[in-house]
């Protein structure tokens, strides 16, 4: 009895060092120039004599940049870079959250502030995001008018309508986060759902033909996750489409995502390349476009983001 206490007491223990913020994070707010609205953000400022890069990391679906504990933060202070963590209407449950436009000019907004106050090289900004927070970044690579090296979207949102469909399908409480989001007054209204979904948006062709986007995704989300990889898949072959690429071996064929799908596998194209200790199963690109499909779920790797990331400086 008294080896099982101790196992809780430190797991317990384990959990609370795990859950709690560095202490170099500052916190600090600006107001909406849409409307008004205050919006609180976390950050911390390099110390090197030179610029250096930022990362914008933004929040998941049901949390506020004040309630989520997961991010990576350490990562960026280990390279002495430059971090924000901005609240952009903090959760998904009201219609001015949900990549609405209000979202969209507070990220923007908060970059501003970045700009301003930290010592940016505004040639290397990276937008980083994770499930609610990839749904976010795939919607910053579509619309913000800042010019951004490169994103990382991981368990992404591209389609809400579809993603209701399927949130409906397993019951959980994501279904009506939808309808209160799109502003639907208590009934989903699937053309409200596609205005707020990055795969029914223009593509900014020009603006974004030098940023980088990577999406990966674990292949078993939508089984023991929240968010099925045909979100992910379905956004990378949309943009394909978009900037016209010709060669169809770039694209995901219907085949290997409905294997993907069906049996939660892919033969690995390169058994020995890995995602940190995960197995990568998929993997595509066109221009700067890259889609990875990595044996896992709901998951982000934060020690891997910025390596990936900054290769291609």
């Amino acid at each position: 009895m008294k080896q099982s206490l101790l196992i809780i007491c430190l797991c317990a223990l384990g959990f609370s060092a795990f859950a709690q913020r560095p202490d170099y994070l500052r916190k600090d707010s600006i107001r909406s120039v849409l409307d008004g609205n205050i919006q609180v953000f976390y950050y911390d400022k390099s110390t090197a004599a030179t610029l250096q890069p930022l990362v914008v990391e933004l929040h998941s679906w049901s949390n506020s940049a004040d309630s989520q504990k997961g991010m990576m933060a350490t990562q960026v202070h280990a390279k002495n870079w430059n971090y924000l963590f901005p609240n952009f209407r903090g959760v998904n449950n009201h219609p001015k959250a949900c990549c609405s436009e209000f979202v969209l000019s507070d990220i923007d907004e908060a970059i501003d502030w970045a700009l301003k106050n930290l010592k940016v090289d505004r040639k290397q900004i990276y937008v980083v995001g994770y499930s609610g927070g990839g749904y976010a970044t795939l919607a910053t690579y579509m619309r913000s008018r800042h010019a951004i090296r490169g994103f990382s979207a991981w368990a992404s949102i591209s389609d809400l309508e579809a993603w209701y469909a399927e949130s409906v399908e397993r019951k959980n409480k994501y279904a009506a986060e939808i309808v209160q989001c799109i502003g639907a007054n208590g009934a989903f209204d699937a053309g409200k759902a596609r205005a707020r979904s990055p795969l029914f948006w223009e593509t900014p062709l020009s603006k974004r033909k030098n940023s980088l986007l990577q999406i990966y995704v674990g292949v078993h989300d939508g089984y023991t996750g929240s968010v099925p990889i045909s979100q992910s898949i379905n956004f990378y072959n949309k943009l394909l489409k978009d900037y016209k690429e010709k060669d169809q071996t770039r694209y995901v064929a219907v085949e290997d995502k409905e294997l993907m799908l069906k049996t939660r596998s892919f033969p690995a194209q390169n058994p020995s390349e890995k995602l940190g200790d995960r197995a990568i199963l998929y993997q595509n690109a066109s221009r700067n476009i890259r889609l990875t499909v990595f044996e896992g779920s709901h998951d982000i790797l934060y020690d891997q983001v910025l390596g990936r990331m900054a290769v291609q400086k």
